[in-house]
């Protein structure tokens, strides 16, 4: 068996490059899609190809309009704050410095949440190293998504500038994307959509309250499809897909279990851990893993992640950010520390961060001009 980490396809699309790709057909110049005079990323947090695939019945417009082609694959770690990031700054996570849910501050104990941490503890904007998109492309720059998103540090660090419209109900906020894109000829749009992902992790994708919401955003797409001025091209995607992990999948580490020996904290999350050693333990911590774990998860040291390229150039600043060791399931296991007092997280049931391609293989679905 191989310990190595898999190595993406050379060729293979990224999610790095979708709104690059989408700013240079508005020029007449994408490798990727038809040219068109205004486009929309629409984010559909949670949908990978497998999801979409295996649930087609249930979101009969969206599978009707992708071809076997309209796929990419999002950045490691799977997970929503290195992956919105990537998409929105052009850049991969070895460069932004967003490399997990969790990640250490160097120089300090503090593993800090990526997602809200700019607002609960602290991290200041600078924390995100890489220049959004919308103070880059030179274009008009809108963001439609959810009222609790409006004025976040995340939203701040990762689309800058750009013009933020807010409206809970998903119908409405497509409408509004559809509406700018019509209003301003040259712009681009992120149109953010967290239904899927909240449902997933709270029931599991494949129960039956995330196919009832995939029926509804299946249905949103289609009136955002109908509500399309004839030169706006639209690109509906996701940051990472999901895989269920019930209880009885889960992996707990406990206090003196040789897995903890040599580790001082913890970051990552459950399908992707930051392991970040004591002084001089490190190469314990790694052997100690690989013996026990190497089956079914990939254990690699920080030196190996960043020799792979799967973080893309790693940034000096960015190095100690990562772990020391870091681990991604290959099987359908999650690792939770259950000496933590807060066993809240442990009720999710859908699970993403890893490397399968169930996790990091995601749709890329062209409407109107770009169909």
């Amino acid at each position: 068996m191989s310990l190595s980490l898999p190595a993406d396809p050379p060729r293979a699309r990224t999610l790095i490059r979708v709104v690059p790709e989408m700013s240079a057909a508005l020029d007449g110049a994408s490798e990727w899609f038809a040219p068109a005079r205004s486009a929309i990323v629409w984010v559909l947090d949670g949908l990978g190809v497998h999801n979409l695939s295996q649930r087609a019945g249930h979101a009969r417009f969206l599978s009707e309009a992708r071809a076997k082609r309209d796929a990419a694959r999002t950045v490691f770690p799977s997970t929503t704050a290195a992956a919105l990031t990537s998409l929105l700054t052009g850049t991969p996570p070895g460069e932004h410095g967003i490399v997990g849910y969790r990640a250490r501050v160097p120089g300090t104990d503090d593993v800090v949440n990526q997602l809200r941490g700019w607002d609960t503890d602290g991290l200041p904007l600078s924390f995100q190293r890489a220049a959004p998109l919308s103070a880059r492309l030179g274009r008009p720059f809108f963001a439609v998504s959810r009222r609790e998103y409006a004025g976040t540090g995340f939203t701040a660090a990762t689309l800058g500038a750009a013009e933020f419209h807010a409206a809970d109900d998903l119908d409405e906020r497509v409408r509004i994307a559809a509406d700018l894109a019509a209003r301003h000829p040259g712009s681009l749009t992120y149109l953010y959509a967290p239904d899927l992902d909240a449902v997933g992790h709270k029931r599991g994708w494949e129960s039956d309250e995330w196919v009832a919401t995939l029926e509804r955003v299946d249905a949103a797409a289609r009136t955002l499809s109908d509500a399309l001025d004839r030169g706006t091209g639209v690109v509906v995607t996701s940051d990472h897909g999901m895989i269920d992990v019930p209880r009885h999948r889960h992996i707990l580490l406990h206090e003196g279990d040789r897995l903890v020996e040599g580790v001082r904290l913890i970051g990552g999350e459950p399908r992707m851990l930051h392991l970040y050693a004591e002084a001089g333990a490190a190469d314990g911590v790694l052997a100690r893993w690989r013996e026990a774990e190497a089956s079914r998860s990939w254990i690699a040291s920080r030196d190996e992640l960043i020799a792979s390229g799967l973080l893309g150039e790693v940034a000096p600043e960015v190095r100690e950010r990562i772990g020391d060791v870091i681990v991604a399931p290959r099987s359908g296991i999650a690792y939770y520390d259950d000496r933590v007092a807060d066993k809240a997280p442990q009720k999710m049931i859908g699970q993403h961060g890893s490397l399968t391609d169930e996790e990091r293989m995601v749709p890329l679905i062209r409407l109107g001009a770009f169909a």
